[in-house]
């Protein structure tokens, strides 16, 4: 690393350094960039360029005509990056995700069991007459089915309290999601098969039984890993997505698992 680089990431450090100890607070207005970079001490177009690292972390809000915010720092926001990281690294295979949010996914659906609400239950059961339409069949809108799937996994973390929890499955959802999309393509009986998986969860969390939730939460993922483990070929390299020149089979275009 040149010198400048190395003042640039100086400034990162002593700039989270200072949020982190209070003295610039969530939502609050940086000083101008003047001011801030004589107070530490760098020009200003390092500063800019620490400026624009931590913007894009989501620590910082560039307002246009309005200066350099903190922003709130809540976790689905710091996150982020940790959902670009997932997106690009090409070592983290589409099993090494879902094992990942397996666990995840487990322990939200036990926290869930303490602190779901009624009206999460009835959304909950909303979603699952959403998923008892089957694509393969040419039952139902694959959009619908898809959007359904996803908002039940929502308000499962949603329903956990624990915002932390809840972005990091967020992070992990968008390739893990392509990859059962592409299990909908290959894997016939696929949609009744989940819809069961997604019902035994319901039940639990209706019966409070963090146990039993845990359980069956782990077990709907894993029967996604299991799919591509048992093919090592479906664990199409980065994304999960089919190879390029390489579509669905013939018939209905499915949706999610």
């Amino acid at each position: 690393m040149d010198k400048r680089g190395s003042v640039i990431t100086e400034t990162i450090d002593r700039l989270k350094t200072m949020i982190v100890a209070g003295e610039f607070t969530a939502g609050q207005r940086l000083p101008t960039e003047r001011d801030l970079a004589a107070r530490l001490g760098v020009s200003r177009s390092s500063l800019r360029e620490a400026i624009r690292a931590l913007t894009l972390l989501g620590v910082l809000e560039a307002r246009q005509g309005d200066g350099t915010y903190v922003t709130s720092l809540a976790p689905h926001l710091l996150l982020d990056a940790v959902a670009m990281l997932v997106e690009l690294s090409p070592a983290a295979t589409v099993l090494d995700l879902l094992s990942v949010r397996r666990v995840l996914e487990s322990a939200a659906a036990a926290q869930a069991a303490a602190h779901i609400t009624d009206a999460q239950l009835a959304a909950l059961a909303a979603c699952l007459e959403e998923m008892r339409h089957d694509p393969q069949r040419g039952d139902g809108s694959v959009d619908e089915v898809v959007a359904a799937d996803v908002r039940f996994h929502e308000i499962v973390t949603e329903a956990a309290g624990n915002a932390v929890l809840a972005a990091l499955i967020g992070a992990l959802s968008g390739r893990t999601l392509r990859a059962r999309v592409w299990r909908g393509h290959a894997d016939q009986g696929v949609f009744a098969r989940s819809i069961g998986e997604h019902e035994a969860i319901y039940q639990a969390l209706r019966d409070r039984d963090a146990t039993r939730a845990a359980a069956v939460a782990g077990a709907h993922i894993a029967a996604v890993e299991a799919f591509f483990r048992d093919a090592p070929e479906r664990v199409l390299p980065g994304a999960g997505s089919p190879p390029d020149g390489v579509g669905p089979p013939p018939g209905p275009r499915p949706g999610a698992a």
